[in-house]
């Protein structure tokens, strides 16, 4: 037994669709009604609409050939880039939590102005220690970039006398 299926023409990418604009995808009928047409992300399929089609698909070659140049651009520019987050640690230089993409993005926004989404980020666990590592960035299909991260903590630990001294206690 075969579910009912609605055509629909979308008018932007949709990522869980696996359709970019101007690709006519089957979708459940409420899918298409509740959420599609009323966010103006997609319109019926019918012949009136098909010419649409062909403006959204040069929409779609110019807007990835811009981002395919952009994200080119960026991978030259993260060569160069050295990332330093500071973190909290406790003893024996442990991490209070971890280093995540999500950290890694906010922090290239914070220090370089560079937005990336994070799930352009490769990293396969978070980061748990103090140290430097090479982070593999996705940034397009054909583009892949590594960025040096150095976690380096808060609060220095001073060495005096060959012995370890507590941080000083901001005043």
């Amino acid at each position: 037994m075969s579910k009912k299926q609605t055509e629909v023409i979308l008018t932007s990418h949709i990522v869980n669709l696996g359709g970019s604009e101007g690709d006519a995808v089957s979708v459940s009928p409420g899918y298409a009604r509740n959420y599609l047409l009323p966010q103006g992300l997609a319109i019926p399929n019918s012949p009136g609409n098909q010419r649409r089609i062909a403006s959204l698909q040069v929409r779609k070659v110019e807007r990835e050939a811009a981002e395919l140049l952009h994200m080119t651009e960026l991978r030259d520019s993260l060569k160069s880039l050295k990332l330093v987050v500071k973190v909290k640690t406790g003893e024996g230089g442990k991490l209070f939590g971890s280093v995540t993409s999500g950290t890694i993005c906010d922090e290239l926004k914070n220090q370089f102005d560079v937005h990336l989404d994070k799930q352009k980020v490769a990293l396969d666990k978070a980061i748990k220690e103090i140290g430097e590592y090479d982070v593999r960035l996705k940034l397009h299909a054909d583009i892949e970039a590594e960025l040096k991260v150095i976690v380096e903590n808060e609060n220095p630990v001073e060495v005096v006398g060959g012995k370890e001294a507590e941080p000083a206690a901001a005043e």
